[in-house]
Protein backbone atom coordinates (compact mmCIF):
# COMPACT_ATOMS: atom_id res chain seq x y z
CA UNK A 1 0.00 0.00 0.00
CA UNK A 2 1.47 3.80 -1.02
CA UNK A 3 0.70 6.58 0.15
CA UNK A 4 1.08 10.13 -0.88
CA UNK A 5 1.85 12.95 1.79
CA UNK A 6 1.06 16.33 1.44
CA UNK A 7 2.26 18.68 4.14
CA UNK A 8 1.88 22.66 3.93
CA UNK A 9 0.67 23.83 7.36
CA UNK A 10 3.18 26.89 7.26
CA UNK A 11 6.31 27.74 5.82
CA UNK A 12 7.55 23.87 4.79
CA UNK A 13 5.96 22.21 1.83
CA UNK A 14 6.82 18.66 2.11
CA UNK A 15 5.97 15.76 -0.05
CA UNK A 16 6.86 11.90 0.37
CA UNK A 17 5.10 8.19 -0.42
CA UNK A 18 5.36 5.66 2.12
CA UNK A 19 4.64 1.81 2.02
CA UNK A 20 3.63 -0.69 4.67
CA UNK A 21 5.84 -3.12 3.16
CA UNK A 22 9.05 -1.32 2.24
CA UNK A 23 8.84 2.09 4.63
CA UNK A 24 9.57 5.49 3.26
CA UNK A 25 10.22 5.28 -0.13
CA UNK A 26 10.78 8.83 -1.38
CA UNK A 27 10.49 12.42 0.05
CA UNK A 28 11.10 16.13 -0.10
CA UNK A 29 10.70 19.35 1.23
CA UNK A 30 11.09 22.86 0.39
CA UNK A 31 11.69 25.67 2.74
CA UNK A 32 10.32 28.87 2.93
CA UNK A 33 12.93 30.70 4.92
CA UNK A 34 14.38 33.04 2.43
CA UNK A 35 10.63 34.10 1.66
CA UNK A 36 10.11 34.86 5.09
CA UNK A 37 13.40 36.30 6.54
CA UNK A 38 12.90 40.14 5.35
CA UNK A 39 9.62 40.17 7.59
CA UNK A 40 11.33 38.44 10.76
CA UNK A 41 8.71 35.80 10.49
CA UNK A 42 5.86 34.18 8.39
CA UNK A 43 3.64 35.84 6.13
CA UNK A 44 0.99 33.82 5.83
CA UNK A 45 -0.34 34.98 2.19
CA UNK A 46 3.20 34.55 1.20
CA UNK A 47 3.37 30.96 2.69
CA UNK A 48 0.15 29.86 0.69
CA UNK A 49 1.39 31.51 -2.72
CA UNK A 50 4.54 29.80 -2.26
CA UNK A 51 2.94 26.46 -1.28
CA UNK A 52 0.87 27.14 -4.78
CA UNK A 53 3.60 27.06 -6.28
CA UNK A 54 5.64 24.35 -4.99
CA UNK A 55 3.58 21.81 -4.35
CA UNK A 56 2.79 20.12 -8.13
CA UNK A 57 6.04 20.38 -8.94
CA UNK A 58 7.70 18.47 -5.83
CA UNK A 59 4.69 15.64 -6.14
CA UNK A 60 6.24 14.84 -9.51
CA UNK A 61 9.82 15.57 -7.87
CA UNK A 62 8.75 12.79 -5.64
CA UNK A 63 7.58 10.65 -8.25
CA UNK A 64 10.85 10.61 -10.08
CA UNK A 65 12.76 9.71 -7.06
CA UNK A 66 10.59 6.58 -6.50
CA UNK A 67 10.18 5.11 -9.71
CA UNK A 68 6.61 4.94 -9.15
CA UNK A 69 3.74 6.95 -10.94
CA UNK A 70 0.28 7.75 -9.76
CA UNK A 71 -1.00 4.22 -10.92
CA UNK A 72 0.80 2.84 -7.88
CA UNK A 73 -0.76 5.65 -5.13
CA UNK A 74 -3.08 3.70 -2.91
CA UNK A 75 -3.84 6.63 -1.13
CA UNK A 76 -2.98 10.25 0.26
CA UNK A 77 -2.76 12.01 3.06
CA UNK A 78 -2.86 15.94 3.37
CA UNK A 79 -2.14 17.87 6.60
CA UNK A 80 -5.47 19.51 7.53
CA UNK A 81 -4.73 21.16 10.70
CA UNK A 82 -3.44 22.52 12.72
CA UNK A 83 -1.78 25.66 10.86
CA UNK A 84 -2.30 28.59 8.46
CA UNK A 85 -6.00 27.67 7.41
CA UNK A 86 -4.54 29.43 4.02
CA UNK A 87 -1.55 27.39 3.85
CA UNK A 88 -3.78 24.23 4.78
CA UNK A 89 -6.29 24.52 2.12
CA UNK A 90 -3.72 24.91 -0.82
CA UNK A 91 -2.74 20.99 0.51
CA UNK A 92 -6.12 19.68 1.34
CA UNK A 93 -7.88 21.37 -2.14
CA UNK A 94 -4.26 19.70 -4.18
CA UNK A 95 -5.00 16.18 -1.94
CA UNK A 96 -8.39 15.87 -2.63
CA UNK A 97 -8.95 16.79 -5.92
CA UNK A 98 -5.74 14.30 -6.87
CA UNK A 99 -7.31 11.76 -5.10
CA UNK A 100 -10.76 12.29 -6.79
CA UNK A 101 -9.13 12.30 -10.02
CA UNK A 102 -7.36 9.53 -9.37
CA UNK A 103 -10.15 7.50 -7.96
CA UNK A 104 -8.44 6.47 -4.81
CA UNK A 105 -9.37 7.60 -0.96
CA UNK A 106 -8.09 10.25 0.92
CA UNK A 107 -8.11 11.57 4.81
CA UNK A 108 -6.44 14.86 6.27
CA UNK A 109 -4.37 13.92 9.02
CA UNK A 110 -3.33 15.84 12.22
CA UNK A 111 -0.63 18.07 12.24
CA UNK A 112 0.92 17.29 15.54
CA UNK A 113 -0.09 13.37 14.93
CA UNK A 114 2.29 13.32 12.17
CA UNK A 115 4.98 14.84 14.50
CA UNK A 116 4.01 12.03 17.51
CA UNK A 117 4.44 9.26 15.03
CA UNK A 118 7.45 10.90 13.24
CA UNK A 119 10.13 8.84 15.57
CA UNK A 120 8.06 5.78 14.79
CA UNK A 121 9.55 6.13 10.76
CA UNK A 122 12.96 3.99 11.97
CA UNK A 123 14.32 1.87 14.22
CA UNK A 124 14.57 1.46 16.66
CA UNK A 125 10.63 2.41 17.90
CA UNK A 126 8.96 3.15 21.18
CA UNK A 127 5.92 0.60 22.32
CA UNK A 128 2.74 1.92 22.89
CA UNK A 129 1.99 3.27 25.82
CA UNK A 130 4.32 6.04 25.84
CA UNK A 131 4.75 9.98 27.11
CA UNK A 132 4.89 12.08 23.96
CA UNK A 133 6.70 15.24 24.39
CA UNK A 134 5.86 17.53 21.24
CA UNK A 135 7.71 20.85 20.92
CA UNK A 136 7.39 23.18 17.93
CA UNK A 137 7.17 27.07 16.92
CA UNK A 138 3.01 26.60 18.33
CA UNK A 139 2.51 23.93 20.95
CA UNK A 140 4.39 22.54 24.14
CA UNK A 141 2.57 19.92 24.99
CA UNK A 142 3.33 16.42 27.26
CA UNK A 143 0.44 13.87 25.85
CA UNK A 144 0.20 10.16 26.82
CA UNK A 145 0.04 7.89 23.98
CA UNK A 146 -1.39 4.58 24.55
CA UNK A 147 -2.03 4.34 20.27
CA UNK A 148 -2.59 5.89 17.51
CA UNK A 149 -5.48 8.22 17.77
CA UNK A 150 -5.23 7.20 21.59
CA UNK A 151 -3.92 10.97 23.46
CA UNK A 152 -4.30 12.13 26.86
CA UNK A 153 -3.46 15.91 27.01
CA UNK A 154 -1.52 16.08 30.17
CA UNK A 155 -0.05 19.66 29.86
CA UNK A 156 0.77 22.43 27.41
CA UNK A 157 2.13 25.83 27.09
CA UNK A 158 -0.92 28.19 28.47
CA UNK A 159 1.22 31.50 26.23
CA UNK A 160 3.60 31.30 23.87
CA UNK A 161 5.17 27.96 22.95
CA UNK A 162 9.01 26.77 23.18
CA UNK A 163 9.24 27.15 19.79
CA UNK A 164 7.91 30.72 19.90
CA UNK A 165 9.84 31.61 22.93
CA UNK A 166 13.15 30.74 21.04
CA UNK A 167 12.30 32.77 17.54
CA UNK A 168 10.92 35.97 19.62
CA UNK A 169 14.01 35.84 21.77
CA UNK A 170 16.72 35.58 19.29
CA UNK A 171 14.23 38.37 16.96
CA UNK A 172 15.14 40.45 20.29
CA UNK A 173 18.98 39.76 20.69
CA UNK A 174 19.01 41.02 16.89
CA UNK A 175 19.66 37.44 15.69
CA UNK A 176 17.24 37.42 12.62
CA UNK A 177 15.24 34.65 11.10
CA UNK A 178 14.68 31.47 11.59
CA UNK A 179 15.37 32.77 15.46
CA UNK A 180 15.71 29.20 17.15
CA UNK A 181 18.77 27.38 15.44
CA UNK A 182 20.76 31.13 15.34
CA UNK A 183 19.80 31.45 19.30
CA UNK A 184 20.99 27.95 19.70
CA UNK A 185 24.27 28.56 17.67
CA UNK A 186 24.96 31.65 20.34
CA UNK A 187 24.58 29.92 23.30
CA UNK A 188 27.15 27.92 22.23
CA UNK A 189 29.60 30.51 22.92
CA UNK A 190 28.06 31.51 26.20
CA UNK A 191 29.18 30.94 29.48
CA UNK A 192 26.78 28.51 31.07
CA UNK A 193 27.25 29.91 34.93
CA UNK A 194 27.48 34.04 34.30
CA UNK A 195 23.59 34.21 34.44
CA UNK A 196 20.75 32.61 36.23
CA UNK A 197 17.06 32.62 34.61
CA UNK A 198 13.90 31.65 36.33
CA UNK A 199 12.82 28.19 35.22
CA UNK A 200 8.99 29.13 34.96
CA UNK A 201 6.22 27.45 36.49
CA UNK A 202 8.85 24.72 38.08
CA UNK A 203 8.20 25.52 41.59
CA UNK A 204 4.44 24.20 41.62
CA UNK A 205 2.32 21.10 40.63
CA UNK A 206 1.17 20.25 37.42
CA UNK A 207 2.98 19.93 33.71
CA UNK A 208 1.63 23.53 32.14
CA UNK A 209 4.26 25.33 30.68
CA UNK A 210 4.76 28.93 30.15
CA UNK A 211 7.82 31.03 28.63
CA UNK A 212 6.37 34.29 28.18
CA UNK A 213 7.55 35.47 31.42
CA UNK A 214 10.91 34.11 31.04
CA UNK A 215 11.19 35.86 27.44
CA UNK A 216 10.91 39.55 29.46
CA UNK A 217 13.25 38.12 31.73
CA UNK A 218 15.65 37.72 29.26
CA UNK A 219 15.01 41.27 27.12
CA UNK A 220 15.21 42.66 30.91
CA UNK A 221 19.03 41.11 31.12
CA UNK A 222 20.02 41.89 27.72
CA UNK A 223 18.60 45.75 27.92
CA UNK A 224 21.16 45.63 31.33
CA UNK A 225 23.87 44.55 30.02
CA UNK A 226 23.66 44.79 26.52
CA UNK A 227 25.55 43.15 23.17
CA UNK A 228 28.58 42.46 25.13
CA UNK A 229 26.72 39.76 26.72
CA UNK A 230 24.66 38.66 24.10
CA UNK A 231 26.66 34.66 23.94
CA UNK A 232 25.68 34.54 27.61
CA UNK A 233 21.89 35.90 27.97
CA UNK A 234 21.17 33.29 24.99
CA UNK A 235 23.12 30.53 26.70
CA UNK A 236 21.24 30.94 30.39
CA UNK A 237 17.63 31.25 28.14
CA UNK A 238 18.64 27.89 26.33
CA UNK A 239 19.29 26.42 29.72
CA UNK A 240 16.75 27.61 31.02
CA UNK A 241 14.13 26.30 28.51
CA UNK A 242 15.40 22.88 28.58
CA UNK A 243 16.00 22.63 32.15
CA UNK A 244 12.18 23.30 32.70
CA UNK A 245 11.23 21.31 29.75
CA UNK A 246 13.36 17.98 31.61
CA UNK A 247 11.93 18.74 34.58
CA UNK A 248 8.25 18.39 33.49
CA UNK A 249 9.36 15.39 31.22
CA UNK A 250 10.32 13.86 34.54
CA UNK A 251 7.33 14.66 36.04
CA UNK A 252 5.13 13.33 33.73
CA UNK A 253 6.71 9.81 33.40
CA UNK A 254 6.60 9.53 36.92
CA UNK A 255 2.86 10.33 37.42
CA UNK A 256 2.12 7.83 34.25
CA UNK A 257 4.35 4.96 35.35
CA UNK A 258 5.75 4.99 32.05
CA UNK A 259 9.39 4.89 31.14
CA UNK A 260 9.63 5.83 27.53
CA UNK A 261 9.78 9.83 26.16
CA UNK A 262 9.16 10.70 22.29
CA UNK A 263 10.39 14.05 21.60
CA UNK A 264 9.23 15.60 18.50
CA UNK A 265 8.94 18.84 16.62
CA UNK A 266 10.89 21.25 15.13
CA UNK A 267 11.99 22.27 18.50
CA UNK A 268 13.23 18.19 19.09
CA UNK A 269 16.29 19.18 16.60
CA UNK A 270 18.04 21.20 19.23
CA UNK A 271 21.60 19.48 20.02
CA UNK A 272 22.05 20.54 23.41
CA UNK A 273 18.27 19.27 24.67
CA UNK A 274 18.71 16.42 22.98
CA UNK A 275 21.83 15.37 24.92
CA UNK A 276 20.20 17.06 28.23
CA UNK A 277 17.38 14.75 27.85
CA UNK A 278 19.60 11.20 27.29
CA UNK A 279 21.35 11.96 30.19
CA UNK A 280 18.40 11.93 32.39
CA UNK A 281 17.09 9.37 30.42
CA UNK A 282 20.09 7.59 31.73
CA UNK A 283 20.15 8.62 34.76
CA UNK A 284 16.36 7.84 35.32
CA UNK A 285 16.28 4.54 33.70
CA UNK A 286 13.99 5.96 30.70
CA UNK A 287 14.05 5.35 27.28
CA UNK A 288 14.09 8.32 25.34
CA UNK A 289 13.07 8.20 21.28
CA UNK A 290 13.79 11.26 18.46
CA UNK A 291 12.98 11.34 14.85
CA UNK A 292 16.45 11.95 12.52
CA UNK A 293 16.61 16.13 12.25
CA UNK A 294 15.55 16.18 9.01
CA UNK A 295 11.91 15.20 9.89
CA UNK A 296 11.73 17.57 12.85
CA UNK A 297 10.92 20.16 10.78
CA UNK A 298 7.56 19.91 8.86
CA UNK A 299 7.86 17.13 6.25
CA UNK A 300 5.51 14.74 4.15
CA UNK A 301 6.95 12.03 5.48
CA UNK A 302 4.93 12.01 8.86
CA UNK A 303 2.09 12.57 7.19
CA UNK A 304 2.17 9.84 4.92
CA UNK A 305 3.09 7.91 7.53
CA UNK A 306 0.51 8.83 9.93
CA UNK A 307 -2.03 8.13 6.75
CA UNK A 308 -0.91 5.06 6.31
CA UNK A 309 -2.14 3.73 9.08
CA UNK A 310 -5.81 5.21 9.07
CA UNK A 311 -6.27 4.64 6.11
CA UNK A 312 -5.34 0.83 6.03
CA UNK A 313 -7.69 1.08 9.30
CA UNK A 314 -10.76 1.97 6.74
CA UNK A 315 -10.50 5.38 8.16
CA UNK A 316 -11.17 8.07 4.87
CA UNK A 317 -12.39 11.64 3.82
CA UNK A 318 -15.95 12.28 1.74
CA UNK A 319 -15.98 13.92 -1.27
CA UNK A 320 -15.30 17.12 0.65
CA UNK A 321 -12.27 19.26 1.66
CA UNK A 322 -11.33 20.12 5.17
CA UNK A 323 -8.72 22.57 6.94
CA UNK A 324 -8.79 23.56 10.89
CA UNK A 325 -6.88 26.19 12.03
CA UNK A 326 -7.04 24.97 15.17
CA UNK A 327 -8.22 20.78 16.37
CA UNK A 328 -7.78 19.36 19.29
CA UNK A 329 -5.72 16.20 19.28
CA UNK A 330 -7.74 14.61 21.81
CA UNK A 331 -11.09 14.39 19.20
CA UNK A 332 -9.16 12.25 16.79
CA UNK A 333 -10.19 8.85 16.21
CA UNK A 334 -8.35 5.83 17.34
CA UNK A 335 -7.13 3.47 14.77
CA UNK A 336 -8.00 0.15 15.83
Amino acid sequence: MYILGIETSCDETGIAIYSGEKGLIAHTVHSQTDIHADYGGVVPELASRDHVRKVLPLINQVFDKSGLSRNDIDGIAYTAGPGLIGALLVGAAVGRSLAMAWDIPAIGVHHMEGHLLAPLLEEPTPVFPFVALLVSGGHTQLVEVDGIGRYKLLGESVDDAAGEAFDKTAKMLGLGYPGGPALAKLAEQGDPSRFQFPRPMTDRPGLNFSFSGLKTFTLNTFQKYGESAKADIARAFEDAVIDTIIIKCRRALNETHLNQLVMAGGVSANLRLREQLNKEAKKQGWQVFFPRPEFCTDNGAMIAFAGYHRLKAGQSEPLSTQAKARWDMQTLTPVP
